[in-house]
């Protein structure tokens, strides 16, 4: 006995709303001093901030892209959070990536304000890249794709 199945097509094809990327976690060691330095420093906004107990929700979000994904600065109180940070930071990995227009420009704006790079502005295969140190933990890669 043969069953009919629904279309495996795009959920949009199918009149579904398609799964989205909402927030993304970052691990940091300081979760105010993060906010600091995700705000005045980088550039985001504040979406959400609230706490029940010792857990704190924290996130910031692009300010062209206000309702897009957010960032979740997440407390490295948790084992697993912790190891997963400082593995990647030791061997020299971005933790996260940010898309930018002009990447000479945002490490000249942000060497300015203080911000310390572990990799200056770099020409790679298909993008420009720098990588910056958030001071909470993680090594940050500003990129501009040049395959696009």
């Amino acid at each position: 006995m043969s069953q009919s199945r629904p279309s495996q097509g795009h959920p949009k094809q199918r009149g579904e709303e398609a799964m989205r990327i909402k927030w993304t976690t970052l691990y940091v060691d300081d979760q105010e001093k993060a906010l600091q330095f995700y705000t005045d420093k980088l550039g985001f906004q504040k979406k959400a901030d609230f706490s029940q107990g010792n857990y704190r929700w924290l996130t910031v979000a692009s300010p062209d892209e206000p309702e897009g994904v957010e960032l979740v600065l997440e407390s490295n109180a948790i084992a697993a959070g912790k190891a997963y940070q400082k593995a990647l930071h030791g061997q020299g990995q971005p933790a996260a990536r940010f898309l930018v227009n002009d990447v000479q420009a945002e490490h000249d704006r942000l060497a300015a304000k203080g911000v310390k790079f572990t990799k200056p502005v770099t020409a790679t295969k298909g993008s420009i890249i720098a990588v910056l140190d958030d001071t909470c933990g993680n090594l940050i890669q500003l990129v501009h794709l040049t395959w696009v």
